[in-house]
């Protein structure tokens, strides 16, 4: 199942990534930029993501707990994310991952492709990349908050 993540998720979030704050962590939460892919009660994983220039989707963490790697998890997750924004009429996503980290092959695996790249002293080339997002075909399945994803004319039907 995936849901968005609750203030609830914090501490058990926070025991694992240590690049985010808690202060910031919860403002996430709080937006909706946090989801969790759970296994009955058990955290798998989750992605958390931000707006870049206010206006397009930027991936700022996606992370599967070691046992459950390897199985689908992360694409599972990115397709559900990548789903939610072109249903809120997102044409564009982005993120990046530092060229030391295998991560890049998965995100051109799903579709990314490269689009620029950021040098910091010190550390390995940041790349960047991008997907398009297709429009959604049927322009009755729309995004309605903590409901998600749903289909206005089977509503309209019943």
């Amino acid at each position: 199942m995936i849901r968005h993540g609750t203030e609830r998720d914090v501490g058990q979030l926070l025991a694992y990534e240590h690049g985010i704050n808690r202060e910031e962590l919860v403002n996430s939460i709080r937006a909706g930029r946090v989801l969790l892919l759970m296994e009955t009660d058990t955290l798998v994983g989750w992605l958390r993501y931000n707006l870049f220039w206010d206006n397009t989707p930027f991936l700022n963490m996606l992370y599967i707990l070691e046992p459950y790697r390897g199985m689908g998890h992360g694409s599972r997750l990115v397709g559900h994310w990548e789903a939610e924004m072109a249903a809120r009429q997102y044409g564009r996503v982005l993120t990046s991952t530092l060229s030391s980290e295998q991560a890049q092959f998965f995100y051109r695996k799903q579709g990314y492709v490269d689009c620029g790249a950021l040098k910091l002293p010190e550390e390995p080339l940041e790349i960047l990349f991008r997907k398009d997002l297709p429009a959604p075909k049927d322009k009755r399945v729309e995004w309605d908050g903590d409901a998600g994803l749903h289909n206005r004319v089977a509503e309209q039907e019943e």
